[in-house]
């Protein structure tokens, strides 16, 4: 008897229940990838189909850790649909919250010039941009790789015009200032234990920051300040314990920070106002 798509996915979710918080969602992304489907197209009308062979290779790929991202391709941020592989960070929803206070911060209006320092996949330079179709700005990884993936995401969401990819090391080069900076900085902890998902696949570049997880705040700091032009904003992402030793190494350069948090009620960036 052949197996249902429906079958298929309480299958695929048992089976994923170890590997995965997010076991039926994972399972159902992976389907539609393998029917070659928006997930709500499968799942308002084929659950009823045959599964398809692809499935199961999807599947072992999944139980052995991989992330659904790599797997799929993609990954949604913000209003956006980016393409994503290994060598590049995996955009979270967490992230969402600098754009949130851009957004609260600039209003409709917008930012007329925008730097994300650690562009990766253009995560938050491309869903700003997108945000404020005027805008314009540029976005920096020392990652070639990183780098090739934020071009080919501006280019296939039609902004590459707005868009300059560069290589480089944070700001270093850079003599403009920007309306708005955002980053996000590796700030993990050296040695810290990590899911296998995250520490087998996702670049170490992008993640390990030191022994405390701060070394690239303490790069970032002296440079904020100049790169801000007046009624700027730095939306700098952080760990959910990092916000007061943040705050502390922004103030030892003239930076009055403040805290965000995001939906779930921790604290995710810091926020600098020009």
């Amino acid at each position: 008897m052949v197996e249902s798509i429906r079958a298929a996915l309480v299958r695929g979710a048992a089976a994923l229940s170890a590997t995965s918080e997010t076991a039926r969602l994972d399972a159902e992304l992976l389907m539609a990838h393998a029917l070659g489907v928006s997930r709500d197209a499968m799942l308002l009308g084929r659950l009823d189909d045959p599964a398809p062979a692809g499935f199961a290779p999807l599947l072992a790929r999944r139980v052995a850790h991989e992330p659904v991202a790599y797997i799929v391709g993609e990954r949604d941020f913000w209003t956006i649909s980016l393409k994503v592989g290994p060598g590049v960070l995996i955009p979270r929803p967490d992230s969402e919250t600098l754009i949130e206070a851009a957004v609260g911060h600039f209003g409709a209006k917008g930012p007329a010039r925008i730097l994300d320092l650690g562009v990766g996949s253009g995560a938050l330079l491309l869903a700003a941009l997108a945000q404020w179709p005027a805008a314009s700005g540029i976005g920096v990884d020392r990652s070639a790789a990183a780098a090739a993936i934020a071009r080919d995401n501006a280019a296939r969401l039609g902004l590459a015009g707005q868009a300059e990819i560069r290589l480089g090391d944070w700001a270093e080069g850079i003599d403009e200032r920007f309306d708005l900076l955002l980053c996000n900085p590796p700030y993990v902890e050296s040695g810290a234990i990590l899911a296998p998902d995250v520490a087998e696949h996702e670049p170490a570049s992008a993640l390990f920051a030191g022994p405390d997880g701060l070394d690239d705040y303490r790069r970032l700091a002296p440079m904020i300040g100049g790169l801000l032009a007046a009624g700027g904003l730095a939306a700098v992402e952080i760990g959910a314990e990092q916000g007061d030793a943040v705050i502390a190494l922004f103030a030892r350069h003239g930076l009055a920070g403040s805290v965000r948090r995001d939906l779930a009620g921790r604290d995710r960036a810091i926020l600098v106002r020009a």
